[in-house]
This record gives C-alpha cells, sequence and structure tokens, in this order.
C-alpha cells in the first residue's frame, strides 16, 4: 500500500486544509485526555514550517447529529489545542459560509484556523458532494492525519479528496506503515491476541488473522463462548449463545491451517459483575454454576506469555480481562508486559487494549499504539478504509 504523504506535497504558501481527530473527552469544559491533540502536533508543525504555508484544520467532536449544538462546540479543544501548539488558534464560528470563506481567504503565512464541529453539518456523515466541495474551497491542498474516522466515507475524511490533492500525515502513514505488514506480509512467528466482551465484534478480525497467524490468542468475554462451544461449564459468564456455531466453525477452520488457539484454561471469577466483588481462583477450564468469569488465571498467563515470547510479530486488540477493575486486571497487566518485553514487531489497537497500556505505562515499549479503534479493526479485518483508499497513489 503506497500513499501519497505530506513531505511529496508542495506546501509553500499554500492554505492546507487539515483533518484531524480531535475527538477528545471533555469534562466540564477542559479537555481531560489530550492524547489525540498531541498525536497529530508532529504533522501540524511540520506544515507551519514550510514556507508562506498557512493551515486550516477540522475535527469532528462528539454526536451532534448534523445540528449545530453548542455543548459540541471545538471551543474547549481549541483552548487545549493552542495550549499545546504553542502557538494562536483562530476558532472559526462555523463550518463553512460566506464568514468562514473570508476568514481562511485572510489567512497569513503561520497562522492557524480551527473549523467548528464539521458533524453539525448532516452533510459531514451524508458525505454530500456540495458539503465536501464547500470545505475544499478553503484549501489548496488537503492532508489527512485522522486515522481514528478513516474507516468512514464522510466529506471531510474522503468527500474532500474528489476536489483537492490529497496526502497523508505523519499519524496515517505511521498506522499504515506498522497495520499493513501484518496482513500482507508479517514476520513469523505471528502472534494476535483479540480480546474484548463480543464474538460478534470481533470474529471478522479473527478470520482475518487466521490466514496469516501461527498462534491465536483469545481472552475476555468473548472467550467463554469459545468455551461453552467446546463444551465447558462457563457459569454465569458472558455467552453470545447465537454465536455458539460460529466459534465452532472458527475454531475448526484454524485447526485445518495449522493455527493454534489458545483460550483460557483457568480463571479468576467473582460472585457478581462488580469492582468490590471478591476475586475467587478457579484452577481449571469449567466455571461453577454460581460464578462469573473476570480475568484469565496464572496457568493461561504462562501459556500466553510462552507463545509471546519467541514471536517476531505482535497484534493486540482488546483487553483479557475486566482490566477496570483492579482485583481483574492482573491477566491484562501480565500479557501487556510480555507484549512490552517482546524483540519482535508489537502493534497495540483498539480502545480498551490502548488504555490498558496506557493505565500500566508501557505503551512507551510497544512498537505502535494504534490511535483508532475502529479503524484499527476494520484495517485488521482487511476491509478497504475509504479515508486511506483517498490517499493512495
Amino acid at each position: 500500500m503506497q500513499l501519497n504523504t505530506v513531505k511529496e506535497a508542495d506546501l509553500r504558501n499554500k492554505k492546507v486544509l487539515m483533518r484531524v481527530d480531535f475527538n477528545v473527552p471533555v469534562k466540564n469544559g477542559t479537555v481531560t485526555d489530550a492524547t489525540r491533540i498531541t498525536a497529530a502536533l508532529p504533522t501540524i508543525k511540520y506544515v507551519l514550517s514550510q514556507p508562506g504555508a498557512s493551515l486550516i484544520i477540522m475535527s469532528h467532536f462528539g454526536r451532534p447529529k448534523g445540528q449545530k449544538n453548542p455543548e459540541f462546540s471545538m471551543k474547549p479543544v481549541a483552548e487545549k489545542f493552542e495550549q499545546l501548539l504553542g502557538h494562536k488558534v483562530i476558532l472559526a464560528p462555523d463550518v463553512i459560509g460566506p464568514e468562514v470563506k473570508a476568514l481562511a481567504d485572510s489567512l497569513k503565512a503561520g497562522d492557524v484556523l480551527l473549523l467548528e464541529n464539521v458533524r453539525f453539518y448532516p452533510g459531514e456523515e451524508k458525505n454530500d458532494p456540495e458539503f465536501a466541495r464547500s470545505l475544499a474551497q478553503l484549501g489548496d491542498v488537503y492532508v489527512n492525519d485522522a486515522f481514528g474516522t478513516a474507516h468512514r466515507a464522510h466529506a471531510s475524511t474522503e468527500g474532500v479528496a474528489h476536489y483537492l490533492k490529497a496526502y497523508a500525515g505523519f499519524l496515517i502513514e505511521k498506522e499504515v506503515k506498522f497495520m499493513a505488514p501484518l496482513l500482507e506480509n508479517p514476520e513469523h512467528p505471528f502472534v494476535a491476541i483479540i480480546g474484548g466482551s463480543k464474538v460478534s465484534s470481533k470474529i471478522t478480525v479473527l478470520e482475518s488473522l487466521a490466514r496469516g497467524c501461527d498462534t491465536i490468542v483469545i481472552g475476555g468475554g468473548m472467550a467463554y463462548t469459545f468455551l461453552k462451544a467446546q463444551g465447558h461449564e462457563i457459569g454465569k459468564s458472558l455467552l453470545e449463545e447465537d454465536f455458539i456455531p460460529t466459534a465452532l466453525s472458527f475454531l475448526d477452520q484454524a485447526a485445518k491451517r495449522g493455527v493454534k488457539v489458545i483460550l483460557p484454561v483457568d480463571h479468576v471469577c467473582a460472585a457478581s459483575f462488580a469492582e468490590d466483588a471478591e476475586p475467587v481462583a478457579v484452577d481449571g477450564v469449567d466455571i461453577p454454576e454460581d460464578l462469573t468469569g473476570m480475568d484469565i488465571g496464572p496457568k493461561t498467563v504462562k501459556l500466553v506469555c510462552d507463545a509471546l515470547k519467541p514471536a517476531r510479530s505482535i497484534v493486540w486488540n482488546g483487553p483479557v480481562g475486566v482490566f477496570e477493575f483492579a482485583s481483574f486486571a492482573e491477566g491484562t497487566l501480565a500479557i501487556a508486559k510480555a507484549v512490552a518485553e517482546c524483540e519482535g514487531t508489537t502493534v497495540v489497537g483498539g480502545g480498551d487494549s490502548v488504555a490498558a497500556v496506557n493505565k500500566f505505562n508501557l505503551a512507551s515499549k510497544i512498537d505502535h499504539v494504534s490511535t483508532g479503534g475502529g479503524a484499527s479493526l476494520e484495517f485488521l479485518e482487511g476491509k478497504e478504509l475509504p479515508g486511506i483508499k483517498a490517499l493512495e497513489k
């Protein structure tokens, strides 16, 4: 996959229209986690370093459902962005229209204009050509650095690329650099750890990875559906009954391909799904009828860590237990440490597993921590991402 990248663009004296993912958590008017803003800064600073270049930035924030809603204004984001950039940021009063066009036209070299929330207009999520054209008229060149929305064919992620020459920012370039080889030509042994609560949301990524993996570790809530499919007792654990045939079919296909599948062989359980629930160790595959599986046990941890040691490629998407509760975080912490210690290429994608490596302060030891939950999942499923497709050579 070859992308047109921002370093190939002639940005001198250009107004650069750039899509970023500034959809950050805000509480009481203050940004509580600026990771996504920080992630876009290298591309932003590069653009501003080009002689005569100015910058017009687009992002969505929350879900205003195509209507102007002050609750979803970019104002708190603009303040945090200005602080992190160390450079004045002009917040536009709207997304498109004569006033915004006049502001964009008046930009001088080095100026930064942040548009209001692109999702204030229904044309954004509908990828309306007229709305996309109105956005495109604000700039001379288009740069996309919003990997988190690359799986959506929206006006600001895909539509604009029909009207302006389109380039990938450093963040998207890095995402593709690490993600694409996992599907196209991974180094072996290749181990995938797929966690999370539901088989229904992860089965396509499991099927995609089974085509190239040597070992697949299945953890989290969805593991219990697989164990039930194998005839084990799972107590009160999470179960997607409708997906038992799907789970069986996957295990059968993996076996035919020679892919080793690791499922929990012991557990940490509780009488109820609660943060203050007492952890109960279950030294075996079957879970008593009055207990709920909450985490993988020590034997399973050892099995997984032994599989990770020789790995040359690792992808991890989804925690293996309820890591948000301290009593049930041990399995996910042990996996996170083992991934961090691996000498092969390590990629962590998906919101909860990213939250886990951040919580355990291990992100700096992972080769690549993806910024896009849904986008990284769809990438690993082998789906074409419209926002990435628009940047290909």
